[in-house]
């Protein structure tokens, strides 16, 4: 089910490197998340456990290292040298089934290591729930249906990027998906976040900083300096590069109070994941005329459950006032043609986090900009909101 090591978003190896340059002895804990609840068997229990098996076949090639020390230069080249000798242990995914047989998945470990677990194990879990439950897609339909959406695109100019790994559902329609977007969709399509097929499509790899970022920083620094730490570490090890700042780590509102004019400026762009497209736009356009910023200088990257006929009445709200793109995933690679499927609404969010193994872990929140993406602690979330002044 995962292709290569390579088969996982860009993010992935640009937030590991980050640890591994400033925080090498931290450490971490990834927390599975069935927002659906679904529930399986002991079977599925147990077919699951042996793909997690198999990802410890997976290691840089000589095909994959060239490629990526050529084309992902800002990840310096000792980071892909270490990753050479990475294998994923599949004895560290603790999965299992609550009493009600929900699924319980975690991992722990150095989190310049642990932070790679998260996008595999979603994309397993996602394509063995379809295998399990029988459904099979039809590439052909799913194709014809892609093709709708392509049309839309280029009609209406509307710039956007594939980010479907995680809950594709499987690596054969994600395949078809890309090879589809390289060939009709070029102008439009500014690439993938999964490597593997940005480097077997001779595509741009998309990315930037995950909400585990912000969390790791709020989990070691506080809540208050959480956002502009996380921003300061990014830009120190970036340097302008992977540009786009994710905004609703705690709350758009939260991001936007403690962001300074440098950042600002420093930045290309801003990335939203939740909340309201138009009230989080508006927002950010506002917070950069403080500035005296023009907001056309910069790009607003929206990836909340998009769809194409969604993003063309974003697009056309802000047209001519920012910098428009969009990162759509669930409707790209879970599409499969099949009339009333549902696509798996899982994620696994790091839940807690130490600087070294001589202190105390730390629990982890995110306070999103939407009710139902919200993860963690509920004392800690009481904390967050006093000390952020949420409300």
């Amino acid at each position: 089910m995962i292709l290569s090591i390579l088969d996982t978003d860009l993010y992935k190896f640009s937030t590991s490197n980050a640890y591994f340059q400033l925080y090498p002895l931290a450490e971490g804990t990834f927390k599975f998340n069935d927002r659906a609840a679904e529930v399986y068997d002991e079977s599925f229990l147990a077919t699951l456990r042996e793909e997690f098996a198999h990802l410890e076949r997976l290691s840089l090639t000589d095909e994959e290292f060239a490629y990526v020390t050529r084309k992902i230069r800002y990840i310096p080249r000792n980071y892909w040298e270490w990753l050479r000798g990475f294998r994923f242990e599949s004895d560290k995914i603790e999965a299992s089934l609550d009493a009600e047989g929900h699924l319980q998945i975690q991992v722990t470990d150095s989190l310049y290591k642990v932070t790679l677990y998260e996008v595999p194990v979603l994309a397993i879990v996602a394509e063995l729930r379809n295998r399990w439950r029988g459904v099979q897609a039809d590439i052909a339909h799913a194709l014809e249906i892609l093709d709708g959406k392509i049309a839309l695109a280029n009609e209406n100019r509307l710039i956007f990027s594939e980010f479907g790994t995680r809950r594709r559902f499987s690596s054969v329609l994600h395949d078809a998906v890309v090879r589809s977007l390289k060939e009709k969709c070029p102008n439009c399509c500014g690439g993938t976040s999964n490597v593997y097929f940005a480097m077997k499509y001779d595509m741009t790899p998309i990315g930037t900083f995950p909400h585990e970022w912000v969390m790791f920083h709020s989990g070691v620094f506080g809540y208050k300096r959480a956002n502009y730490l996380s921003l300061e570490d990014w830009i120190a090890v970036y340097d302008g590069a992977l540009g786009t700042a994710l905004i609703d780590t705690f709350t758009t509102r939260s991001f936007l109070h403690t962001l300074t004019m440098k950042q600002a400026k420093l930045l290309d762009g801003f990335r939203q994941d939740s909340g309201d497209e138009r009230e989080v736009g508006d927002a950010i356009i506002a917070r950069l005329e403080e500035f005296g910023i023009d907001p056309a200088s910069k790009v607003i990257v929206f990836s909340n459950a998009l769809t194409f006929p969604k993003y063309k009445e974003i697009a056309d709200y802000f047209r001519g006032r920012v910098k428009i793109s969009a990162g759509i995933g669930t409707n790209l690679t879970c599409d499969p043609g099949i009339e009333g499927y549902k696509a798996a609404n899982i994620v696994m969010k790091l839940s807690r986090c130490r600087m070294s193994a001589k202190d105390p872990w730390e629990k982890v929140i995110k306070i999103s900009d939407d009710l139902g993406k919200h993860m963690g602690d509920d004392r800690e979330f009481d904390i967050a909101s006093y000390e952020l002044h949420l409300g």
